[in-house]
């Protein structure tokens, strides 16, 4: 298979983007855009991305990255139009924070393993945050929640704000979920109900598990075997007993078995 230079011209994307933004010639929709309304769609292509690479499909993967990239183009043109900085800005920038935090590829610094490389790549962001800075910085909030959760306990736990072990971990779910138990109006079960999450979060982790990729997983497993029970005809109108003897049955069938790299919560 030929493969294009590595390093391709942006110039003819560039110029497309300026061309659909022309307030003459452009489009109607993509000048009545502005950041706030592209940012669920550069959020969604980035989910498209994940899905794509999860599935193993690089022909789908190609075409998804493509539309990603559109995105950052995008938006840099409108930062362009209102004088903030350029694409040309943005790959410079990226470039020199690179370079900044590699500096065991580009100076003289080691690093022996990927480990290193993480934990150095940390320290610099803190020292870029400066000593005014809180260690909870530049965790975005339109993150998925419960990805969101594992950041900011992974960086409380860097300051030495963790539990001991997962045993203490786990005995706050037990907490948690007996608080959970008590609330007596909705207000209080929706309060205790995030502390339960969260408390979740934090014991996995201490497990070296993912909450988002477990629950990623379990998601993908209960769409395979729920498909291929809604599939029996008259699913519908089955009763609850009958509906669980198929789900019984699917878990044991391969073909309802999701493959993913790990495994669900689910038993």
């Amino acid at each position: 298979m030929t493969h294009r230079p590595s390093t391709p011209d942006l110039g003819p994307l560039v110029a497309l983007m300026a061309r659909l933004r022309d307030p003459t010639h452009g489009c109607p929709w993509d000048l009545a855009q502005n950041f706030a309304t592209i940012a669920p769609y550069t959020i969604e292509e980035a989910y498209e991305v994940a899905d794509a690479i999860g599935r193993g499909d690089m022909a789908e993967l190609q075409d998804e990255l493509g539309d990603l990239l559109f995105q950052v183009v995008f938006h840099a043109r409108l930062a362009e139009e209102a004088g903030h900085f350029t694409l040309a800005d943005v790959i410079a920038g990226l470039v020199a924070k690179l370079i900044r935090r590699h500096p065991h590829v580009f100076s003289d610094a080691t690093a022996a393993d990927a480990e290193e490389v993480r934990a150095n790549w940390e320290r610099l962001k803190e020292a870029e945050r400066g000593a005014a800075g809180s260690v909870l910085d530049e965790i975005p909030r339109a993150l998925p929640a419960l990805l969101r959760a594992r950041k900011l306990s992974d960086r409380a736990a860097r300051t030495g704000f963790d539990w001991p072990d997962a045993a203490a971990a786990r005995a706050k779910v037990l907490e948690e979920l007996a608080e959970l138990d008590r609330a007596a109006d909705p207000e209080g079960r929706h309060e205790e109900a995030g502390d339960l999450l969260f408390a979740l979060v934090n014991w996995l982790r201490k497990l070296d598990l993912d909450a988002e990729d477990a629950l990623r997983a379990a998601n993908a497993k209960f769409e395979a075997r729920f498909r291929a029970i809604e599939a029996t005809p008259g699913f519908r109108d089955l009763p609850l007993a009958a509906k669980e003897a198929l789900w019984q049955r699917a878990k044991g069938s391969p073909e309802t078995q999701e493959p993913v790299e790990r495994e669900g919560l689910e038993g």
